[in-house]
């Protein structure tokens, strides 16, 4: 057995058992334990690899590597040379707080592959030598037999050669919601899905039903499982809309600062002033332009935004996670347990010749059972009556109730739903079963499609049979129509055609009595004479709240896109369901066509097709990736490890907190503590509103700069007095910028959020009506300034007065512009001005604080303020209301220009 080949790229799946085991150089013993310590040294522990780990001093370092982060620590060294070390400390508050947070967000983030790695830690039973052991899973090495049976973890990836009613869950993997039945015969297909290779079983899987065995072929990093492990680490992270926009925005301020200093610096020397006034006129201009409270503004308002979505039931892990789903065109879902419930249930039955509707959804027993839209009395329909009979006792699984009211199911789904239809008629088991004593079964066996229990009523001893329909039709003799009549198979297959062809998994229900004497089912008595009794059809069925959901993201302009491990026809009948395409089928793609495409090919695609069956994790990476070269902003949601490396790669990741495996939630950005899609689009619009409020910051902040900026140049142009010192420039940022910014974080949404489109992600931090309304608002401040200033040195007042008016007039016109920046089209007049009591009163304080500075004498010397007379401030209050005039009508010309242009289309 030491002779195993060098490891190549190879399809097990394909190659029969014998030929697996001479590839790998073992036999159905197993090898000895000197062959397996020796592939332990040389392929390593079957383990994930561990991802390298960051430093916490490497983690803290990246938080500064931001423009803006620069920008702030250039005014704080500015502010050290005009030793003003109280702003210093405030400015350098703002990098530490910015940098501590996204030190907390990134580490956890770097935990997901720990995670993993600790998902699969297990033990294995294996045949050494022929001998069984139980060992560590770390210790299977290729090669080993591998023993499996009902509620066990696949430790590796295993080629089946032996198999006895073996079903796994592969929903981890695969998104596939049914059982997987195995098998050991080769599989001839090249480059299978991953559901459709069932003489194999994967790592991380687990066994719901039966025992086998099987060989290792792939331990580690080169199982699936690993591969996955891999992608999840290839994919780092994805930097969100708003950190790429305000990356650049900080270039483009910095850039300015820059600019605006050395502009101001070279006016200053034509004006004969000392190179230290004109130093200390270019660094507070400087100062005055930098909009330091931007970063901590941003991120109060995504903390906001996420808080308001916690109260809706979802967990924001990382803080531009919430903006980016705002800006998000494209949401990619699983299927299983995300748009659907993840709990089969029966939906239609055709018994005696009649077609059945059941309502209710999941494993809690409530519904109806109606024909024509009728409810019926099960007693006058016995053919039903007896399907349903079949169903609930020719069953090995159980539904039970929790504590908590909730329903959870022991063992197969399928069964599960059986027995909740049977429930929903009124058949409770526990009489059945007292009713009907189970003598013998035949459990199910993938070769013989169909089980069966054998039951003792009174003096009475009948078969009950369930299967695959074209198994149980080919068996049957009889069709229970009132009395027992010849069956046309045909017309058999044909109702069970009709309803797989809607994406329903069918089951036959079949009977025949037997001999008084019989104790034993055996196979002779089942395969023939059967009376075949009907077909119940169940579906794992679609969350209402999805369906809602999904109507709303289309409203809202975001297209939604159903990835799924399921078979195309059940992923075309949900997809219908909820509304995810209208162009079915030609909008769905299946494994096989994506493994045959090429990236570029695919590429194509991804904007027409909206659906994807029989996928696998490797697809679903794909299809992102190629979907981001479109440009658009994908949001992927899901719960399984198959999900990890997809939610990664994606501009956000949605995992779910109740469904969902620690994997998926540790590598997503956002988890869903519900488990309900319909929670994204609360997200959608809570993020739409984050970007709303600091775009609305941003108006403020840089018109006002701008404003300020323009006025020292201005007089420094006419060669006026410097209106301003240094610190009264400061003095105006701290009383206008000081909260009054942070306040309008938590400004409450506006009604059309939810109608708009989704903003283009090229799209900069400052649109067009952005920029024209800030150079309009800076001409406003600095004219009204200038006119205010030249007026009271013409007027013979000192030159402390005259800068006292210049800012307490500058400090006016700011709070002034707070209401114009509460919305770019809406009116200020037709906002409460109280539907943001923090903003109120951050208003109303900053004034109170600015007064004070001008009647209380230790702020008055440092400040160099002098106070005002009353008629004073009234002529200053009307000037300063002179920009919430000018933007007014500003906003009026606007509207009726989109007005006149959509009249005109």
């Amino acid at each position: 057995m030491a002779n195993m080949r060098s490891p190549v790229k190879v399809s097990w799946y394909q190659l029969n058992a014998e030929d697996v085991f001479a590839r790998l150089g073992t036999g159905r013993d197993g090898l000895s334990h000197q062959e397996a310590a020796r592939r332990l040294d040389e392929h390593g522990p079957n383990r994930l690899a561990a991802d390298e780990v960051a430093l916490p001093v490497t983690i803290l370092l990246r938080q500064i590597r931001s423009p803006l982060i620069y920008v702030l620590i250039g005014a704080a060294i500015v502010t050290v040379l005009l030793g003003k070390y109280v702003d210093t400390g405030v400015i350098l508050a703002v990098v530490v707080l910015n940098s501590v947070v996204g030190f907390i967000q990134e580490y956890k983030a770097e935990q997901a592959l720990r995670v993993l790695a600790q998902l699969v830690s297990l033990h294995a039973r294996v045949l050494r030598g022929g001998e069984e052991l139980e060992i560590d899973a770390s210790e299977v090495v290729p090669g080993d037999v591998v023993l499996l049976e009902s509620g066990t973890k696949v430790p590796c990836d295993l080629r089946l050669f032996r198999v006895l009613d073996l079903q796994t869950d592969e929903s981890i993997l695969t998104g596939e919601s049914l059982p997987v039945v195995k098998k050991t015969d080769p599989i001839p297909i090249l480059d299978a899905p991953l559901g459709d290779q069932t003489d194999m079983a994967f790592m991380g899987t687990i066994i719901v039903r039966g025992r086998g065995a099987g060989v290792a072929v792939a331990t580690g990093m080169s199982t699936v499982f690993g591969e996955i492990s891999a992608q999840v680490r290839r994919a780092g992270e994805t930097r969100s809309p708003l950190q790429v926009r305000l990356d650049q925005f900080a270039r483009l301020i910095a850039l300015v600062v820059l600019g605006v200093t050395a502009i101001v610096f070279v006016l200053g020397l034509t004006t004969g002033e000392s190179l230290a006034d004109v130093f200390l006129t270019a660094v507070a201009t400087a100062v005055a332009a930098v909009p330091e409270g931007l970063p901590v503004t941003i991120t109060v308002a995504l903390a906001v935004g996420v808080w308001r979505i916690a109260q809706q039931k979802a967990i924001i892990r990382k803080l531009p996670a919430i903006e980016t789903l705002g800006s998000c065109t494209v949401i990619a879902s699983d299927k299983t347990g995300t748009l659907t419930r993840n709990e089969m249930t029966v939906t239609k039955i055709w018994a005696g010749g009649r077609t059945y509707n059941l309502t209710g959804a999941g494993y809690v027993p409530k519904g109806e059972i109606l024909h024509e839209s009728h409810s019926i009395q099960l007693s006058d329909h016995p053919a039903l009556e007896l399907a349903l009979r079949i169903g609930l006792l020719a069953n090995e699984s159980d539904v039970y109730e929790e504590p908590d009211g909730s329903y959870r199911v022991d063992g197969d789904p399928t069964e599960a739903a059986l027995i909740v239809a049977a429930e929903k008629a009124g058949l409770h088991r526990e009489r059945e079963l007292a009713a009907y004593r189970t003598l013998d079964e035949i459990p199910f066996e993938s070769d013989r499609q169909y089980m069966a229990t054998l039951l003792a009523a009174d003096d009475t001893k009948v078969l009950f049979i369930k299967g695959a329909p074209e198994r149980i039709i080919e068996m049957c003799e009889m069709l229970l129509l009132g009395e027992g009549v010849p069956l046309d198979r045909a017309v058999a297959l044909g109702e069970a055609h009709k309803m797989a062809a809607t994406g329903l998994r069918v089951l036959a229900m079949a009977f025949r009595t037997v001999p008084s004497e019989t104790e034993v089912a055996d196979h002779q008595q089942v395969e023939h004479g059967l009376v075949l009794v009907g077909l119940e059809g169940m579906i794992d069925p679609p969350r209402p709240e999805a369906i809602e959901a999904v109507a709303a993201c289309k409203r809202a302009g975001i297209r939604p896109v159903m990835i799924t491990g399921d078979h195309r026809i059940t992923a075309e009948a949900i997809a219908r369901q909820i509304g995810v395409s209208e162009k079915l089928p030609s909008a769905v793609l299946d494994g096989r066509q994506l493994e045959a495409m090429s990236d570029e090919e695919l590429f194509g695609k991804v904007e027409e097709v909206s659906v994807y069956a029989r996928s696998s994790p490797q697809h679903k990476l794909r299809i992102v990736r190629q979907l981001r070269r479109h440009g658009e902003v994908v949001a992927v949601t899901g719960d399984g490890v198959n999900d990890a490396p997809a939610l990664k790669e994606a501009d956000i990741g949605v995992a779910m907190g109740i469904g969902g495996t620690d994997v998926a939630r540790e590598a997503s950005d956002m988890v869903l503590a519900d488990d309900n899609f319909a929670t994204i689009y609360a997200a959608v619009e809570q993020g739409r509103v984050v970007f709303d409020n600091v775009r609305k910051v941003i108006m403020f902040l840089i018109p006002t700069g701008l404003g300020l900026v323009l006025t020292i140049i201005a007089s420094i142009g006419l060669r006026l007095p410097l209106p301003f010192l240094p610190a009264q420039a400061i003095w105006i940022n701290l009383v206008t910028n000081g909260l009054q910014d942070v306040a309008m974080a938590f400004e409450p949404p506006e009604g059309d959020i939810g109608r708009r489109a989704p903003r283009n992600p090229r799209e900069g931090v400052m649109t067009r009506l952005m920029i024209e309304r800030t150079v309009t608002v800076g001409l406003v401040l600095m004219i009204g300034t200038l006119v205010i200033f030249v007026w009271q040195l013409n007027s013979g007042a000192s030159i402390d007065h005259a800068r006292t008016v210049a800012v307490t007039t500058m400090v006016l016109f700011q709070n002034f512009h707070i209401f114009n920046s509460r919305s770019f089209t809406k009116s200020a007049f037709v906002i409460n001005p109280l539907s943001n009591l923090f903003l109120f009163a951050t208003i109303v304080g900053a004034l109170g604080l600015h007064i004070l500075a001008m009647y209380w004498a230790p702020l008055q010397l440092v400040l160099r303020f002098e106070p005002l007379p009353l008629e004073t401030w009234l002529t200053l209050t009307a000037v300063a209301a002179s920009v919430l005039v000018v933007v007014e009508i500003e906003k009026a010309i606007r509207h009726r220009l989109r007005a006149a242009s959509k009249r005109s289309v």
